[in-house]
């Protein structure tokens, strides 16, 4: 099964039939599979465009969203596992959808928030990976991704803002791709916050004393990120940004300046 999109119902798990024994992201990029272009990959090319088509369809009404990245390790009831529910449900009341990886951690806390405060919707977009990984209880909306990339493209084509908690690999890649798309005008500069200031503070060190004297990027890169603790911060600061992009539109309004 390839798709699993829930409306106010209990999730289901990623796959029916049981885990797959290889994912669809390493069957594409495996080297060893050099040599089955002409048999398989171009059926893999039809399926990557029934993904992108169905998940377009999925989430085209979705409305203003905000996705939210964090690590899947986090544990219920955990300070950062608390502060992303807050955040989930302040996003939701506030009116914007919330959108994250659909699975546990802090994934699952922003889409509790969300489902329990409403108008905004609460979104998962899962992924298939070589391991059991079901979506959360939280969704109002789910959808379950072969590749990572058409994932990727969703987060990002459907987000006004993204919201950052600590992570891990996937997390870095998830900021890093953000950073890289406003970096690179490929993406309308939205804002990128981080919330706990003690767990990113090590990165902007580095990126201030190392990355930016050495000339790899400019001192205005790294104000396209902000970090807090607060809770509310996050929903002002979009909120914020959202009322200077419109009142902007136009003029050649590149990016927000933060008070």
């Amino acid at each position: 099964m390839i798709v699993v999109t829930i409306i106010n119902q209990a999730p289901k798990t990623a796959w029916d039939n049981g885990i797959p024994g290889q994912t669809s992201d390493r069957g594409l990029l495996d080297t060893d599979n050099e040599g089955q272009w002409g048999q398989t990959d171009p059926w893999r090319v039809l399926r990557i465009q029934s993904e992108f088509i169905e998940s377009f369809g999925t989430l085209a009404r979705l409305g203003p969203a905000i996705s939210v990245f964090g690590s899947a390790r986090t544990q219920p009831g955990t300070a950062e596992y608390v502060m992303a529910e807050q955040i989930g449900a302040q996003l939701s009341a506030a009116g914007y959808a919330v959108v994250t990886g659909g699975g546990p951690g802090i994934m699952e806390a922003a889409n509790k928030g969300a489902h329990s405060s409403g108008p905004g919707a609460s979104v998962g977009l899962g992924i298939e990976l070589p391991f059991e990984q079901k979506l959360n209880d939280y969704l109002d909306v789910g959808y379950n991704f072969r590749y990572f990339f058409a994932r990727k493209t969703c987060f990002f084509k459907y987000s006004h803002g993204f919201v950052v908690f600590p992570g891990g690999f996937g997390t870095l890649d998830e900021l890093f791709e953000a950073l890289t798309l406003v970096q690179c005008q490929k993406l309308t500069s939205f804002p990128i916050l981080l919330v706990g200031t003690q767990y990113w503070a090590g990165l902007f060190e580095w990126l201030k004393s190392t990355v930016e004297p050495a000339g790899k990027i400019s001192p205005a890169d790294l104000h396209l990120l902000d970090v807090t603790d607060d809770p509310s911060v996050v929903v002002e600061h979009i909120q914020a940004h959202e009322r200077a992009r419109r009142a902007s539109a136009g003029s050649g309004f590149a990016r927000p300046v933060w008070p």
